[in-house]
């Protein structure tokens, strides 16, 4: 899976899951702020990303996903073989 393959259907699952257009997710975009995410809404994402692509992703791990492109790199990086 390619990283473009890998944004795309993040970028999809995002829009249908926090209703908001694909349109508004740039790259260097913030999650937090781009999805109006509070604490329960990050941990819905997470959960959805991780259940979608089998990764685990730690608490730990958080502070480096900030944007959106960072979630992309993180999960091409994850991705189990």
């Amino acid at each position: 899976m390619t990283k473009e393959d890998i944004k795309n259907h993040v970028n999809s699952l995002l829009a249908e899951e926090f209703e908001i257009e694909e349109s508004e997710f740039a790259p260097d975009a913030v999650l937090k702020e781009t999805l109006g995410l509070d604490s329960i809404n990050l941990v819905d994402l997470i959960a959805l990303v991780q259940s979608e692509y089998k990764i685990t992703i730690p608490v730990s791990d958080l502070p480096q996903i900030q944007t959106f492109d960072n979630l992309y790199d993180y999960i091409e990086q994850h991705l189990p073989a």
